[in-house]
């Protein structure tokens, strides 16, 4: 990509945001030198990493880049058998620490069954320099201090050292104390003067301690005196500190030493841990930005749902669709100076450039980009946010240089196509090289105010019109872009909302051509016909959504109702034979008991005794319990009242009074329906708990039922979890045999967070994807023990 468009785009910009979330000098190095790429297989590559990146960071929030510098000049000078400085030792032991627990964050992420291919093949690159980190932080402690403990010597020498110096501080201490000492010394401090220890001696007393003078005061009137009698005990001392210079020149030779041997291995250590240093830091700015992983194609089409400039604060930026590259390869905005037509330009481009260089962008899930060889952008100066005017020779420079070079496989952006000049010339200018770039299949997207333009979109196939609507109430742009709708233009409204004289405005429109007044007026109407379409399409959308889970619901409710029915008709046909059973038995009884007693008393058998006969056959008889409705009518004991739990005569079932229709009808809600239902075919249940065996659940509340589905769509990571797993209760109170969770294909992530959890659940004994009719892979199917 050229360097100019890098920077009309604002692609210098995002970089320089983007060093905000880099943990190293390794990372910024990197970032520096970001540009997009034009390999398709590098670009998806580019755009996993980061989507694994942005994975890592939602699950575990945090990242252990911490300790990270640039070694590479300390390990090239211990190669060439250069001493490295102890602070030089610290780093390279510290990088070697970092890369340690980044391998093992990585791994314990990825055994928790995270899809993590391409940090995993990073941190796989690492080799775990344990001794040489180890050998360093024995030898040298975070302060870039050689410790006692780096060698036997060296610890000899130092308790050397201090013993030296206690006894100078002890003589120097006596000297400073004495009584004539209070009127020779300018003051009673022990000082250091080159490395040696010495007293502040006045000048007129100079010779009385005798030694050496090392040092005196800007006014003089003070000698720093190395006294006679401690002259040898310093040099005993500076004899001891060359040797102890020594000794530790001896182990940082020794050290750096063994780092050239693991030249290799740190090389490595350094080009993964600015990898991901930089992978984590694209994903950090794309959570910054609230951005998404695009889907990459090579076919050059572009869908956008919610596009924002992300250099703009989020609060003010409005987001936008753009599509470009299905049925119609070109786009021209047209209508007035508004200021919302170039922002819609550097928004296309700027997300295509971050797409290609692997960073997420600022739309919504589901949005779709192209690898293209080049991006060719001429925006002109006087619509950019910091730049000002520039001339209509400089705008045609760039236009020739885009000629030479544009191809199929191209991204053209125009802004202001042929201003600066004659606007009849420049009209005829702009057509004909959009028929030129248009020729050569490339995509192109043109904003121009010349209203010639406004006829191209309907004259050429694969040209689409748009425009960025404006507000003449408010005299203020929207920002919001019409895609196939012309712009016109708003000259005469906004000068009437300004106060301009009605007649002064009308003899305005008599210089206007009657084609040109019809063509506002059908572009007004086209606007108004579309907002009102969209309108429709979303309450359309919406009402068939609902219709869709209704339906749905419905039939699973059927089915249950079906199933649950078959088993109570088997489960009374049961009953029905054991209670017939036992009537038989206790009948047969009864006539072995008439038997015998006739026998028994040769046939005289009193009354009594033929009552009690005949009262045992009629209890074995199976007894026929009649319902309400078969005992004839109810007399009504009880005034309903909404929310009066109650039991439906007509479909043996329960349900809730939700509110009164007539005099003698109410609204039941029964499981997920509600119907009207008159008082006499309903009965009051005070006892909810002894009421018959429910065919289905009911959850009270401000649902008032379950749903079959949970849509998850729009809900972050966390969050939808947490519904998750209140839903899967719910269902399973309910006693549903299975559910569906709309989560979308997006990214991924939250479809595989969610089947992670569904599997894990001890209630659910299977997960599948949907089929094509039910939502396919953005549905996970699930089915209860």
């Amino acid at each position: 990509m050229h360097d100019r468009v890098l920077k009309v785009l604002e692609f210098t910009k995002v970089r320089e945001q983007l060093l905000v979330h880099v943990a190293s000098t390794l990372g910024q190095e990197k970032i520096n030198n970001l540009v997009p790429s034009r390999d398709f297989a590098e670009v998806v590559r580019l755009q996993e990493e980061t989507d694994e990146a942005a994975t890592v960071i939602r699950i575990k929030g945090h990242v252990p880049l911490s300790g990270i510098h640039d070694i590479r000049p300390h390990i090239k000078r211990s190669v060439i058998g250069g001493v490295l400085s102890p602070h030089e030792l610290v780093q390279i032991a510290s990088i070697i620490h970092a890369s340690r627990q980044m391998k093992r964050f990585i791994e314990e992420i990825a055994e928790e069954r995270t899809e993590i291919p391409i940090l995993l093949e990073q941190v796989a690159q690492i080799v775990p320099l344990t001794n040489l980190e180890q050998d360093i932080k024995q030898a040298i402690d975070e302060s870039g201090e050689v410790l006692d403990g780096a060698s036997e010597l060296l610890r000899s020498l130092r308790i050397q050292l201090c013993a030296n110096e206690a006894r100078i501080r002890e003589k120097l201490e006596s000297m400073i104390r004495s009584s004539s000492a209070q009127k020779m010394l300018s003051d009673s401090l022990i000082t250091i003067r080159n490395d040696r220890f010495v007293i502040p001696v006045k000048q007129e007393y100079r010779g009385h301690y005798g030694g050496i003078i090392h040092d005196q005061s800007a006014s003089g009137q003070t000698l720093f005196i190395e006294p006679q009698v401690i002259v040898q005990l310093n040099n005993q001392l500076q004899d001891i500190r060359i040797k102890e210079q020594v000794e530790i020149e001896r182990i940082l030779t020794e050290l750096s030493a063994k780092t050239a041997e693991h030249e290799g291995e740190l090389q490595t250590i350094v080009q993964v841990m600015a990898n991901l240093d930089f992978i984590f830091a694209k994903a950090r700015y794309g959570k910054e930005i609230k951005g998404s992983k695009p889907s990459i194609n090579h076919e050059g089409r572009i869908v956008l749902y919610k596009a924002r400039h992300p250099l703009i604060p989020l609060n003010d930026v409005v987001a936008n669709d753009i599509i470009l590259g299905k049925d119609y390869t070109a786009i021209v905005i047209t209508g007035p100076n508004t200021g919302g037509k170039t922002v819609t330009l550097k928004t296309l481009g700027l997300c295509t450039l971050m797409a290609q260089a692997g960073l997420q962008i600022p739309a919504q899930d589901g949005s779709e980009l192209a690898v293209f060889d080049a991006v060719y952008a001429d925006i002109g100066d006087e619509q950019s946010i910091e730049q000002s005017l520039s001339t209509f020779s400089s705008h045609m420079v760039n236009i020739v240089d885009i000629l030479n070079r544009v191809d199929g496989n191209s991204l053209v952006l125009f802004d202001e196509l042929g201003a600066g000049t004659d606007p009849q010339e420049g009209a005829a200018l702009a057509i004909s090289i959009l028929d030129e770039v248009h020729r050569r299949g490339a995509r192109v997207v043109a904003t121009t105010h010349y209203p010639e333009l406004k006829a191209y979109g309907y004259n050429r196939e694969g040209v689409l019109n748009a425009s960025v609507e404006f507000d003449v109430e408010t005299l203020s742009p929207t920002y919001k872009l019409l895609l196939g709708v012309p712009g016109r233009s708003n000259a005469f409204e906004i000068s009437k909302r300004l106060g301009l004289n009605e007649s002064v405005i009308e003899a305005a429109r008599s210089h206007v051509s009657e084609d040109t007044n019809q063509i506002d007026k059908m572009i007004a109407s086209l606007e108004e016909s579309k907002r009102q379409a969209e309108t429709e399409m979303h309450e359309a959308r919406e009402l068939l959504k609902q219709a869709e889970k209704l339906h749905r619901d419905l039939q699973k409710q059927m089915m249950e109702f079906y199933e649950k029915k078959d088993v109570m008709l088997e489960k009374a046909r049961e009953q029905a034979e054991s209670l017939v059973d036992e009537a038989k038995k206790e009948a047969d009884k009864v006539i072995r008991d008439l038997r015998k007693m006739r026998t028994e008393k040769h046939a005289e058998i009193k009354e009594h005794e033929l009552i009690e006969a005949k009262r045992r056959l009629e209890e074995a008889a199976p007894e026929i319990k009649k319902t309400e409705k078969q005992n004839g009518k109810k007399t009504k004991t009880h005034t309903f009242m909404p929310g009066d739990e109650v039991k439906v005569l007509t479909f043996d079932q329960r349900g809730i009074l939700v509110e009164k229709v007539s005099d003698n009808e109410w609204q039941v809600q029964i499981g997920i329906l509600k119907m009207k239902v008159k008082e006499k075919d309903m009965e009051y249940l005070s006892t909810p708990k002894q009421a018959e065996t429910r065919p289905m659940a009911i959850v009270k509340g401000r649902d008032s039922h379950v749903k079959m589905e949970l849509d998850l769509r729009g809900e972050r990571y966390e969050d939808a979890l947490l519904k998750v797993e209140k839903y899967i209760d719910d269902a399973l109170l309910a006693n549903y045999p299975r559910v569906s969770i709309i989560h979308g294909k997006g990214t991924g992530a939250l479809r595989q967070g969610v089947q992670e959890y569904l599997r894990n659940h001890r209630q659910v004994k299977n997960i599948r994807f949907g089929e094509a009719s039910e939502g396919g892979t953005g549905v996970t199917v699930v089915e209860f023990k």
